[in-house]
């Protein structure tokens, strides 16, 4: 899954250190989710989409792979 995560905070002129402070979560958590390496519980999802003021589809992009694909 990919994301915007990374941009609107920096956009807002945020460390993954403050952001993740005000989430509640760790500076790694922000890191994984950022790489795409963590894909965030939907409620963690739901707290970043409030904080940026943007609908979760707008944040968070699922893209189906060969490997979801039917044959």
């Amino acid at each position: 899954m990919k994301n915007k995560v990374e941009q609107l905070r920096k956009e807002r002129g945020l460390n993954q250190d403050d952001f993740a402070k005000m989430l509640r979560v760790s500076r790694q958590t922000i890191s994984s989710i950022e790489t795409g390496k963590y894909n965030p519980s939907l409620e963690l999802a739901f707290a970043i989409s409030d904080f940026f003021g943007k609908r979760i589809e707008e944040i968070f992009f699922y893209e189906r792979g060969a490997e979801n694909e039917k044959e």
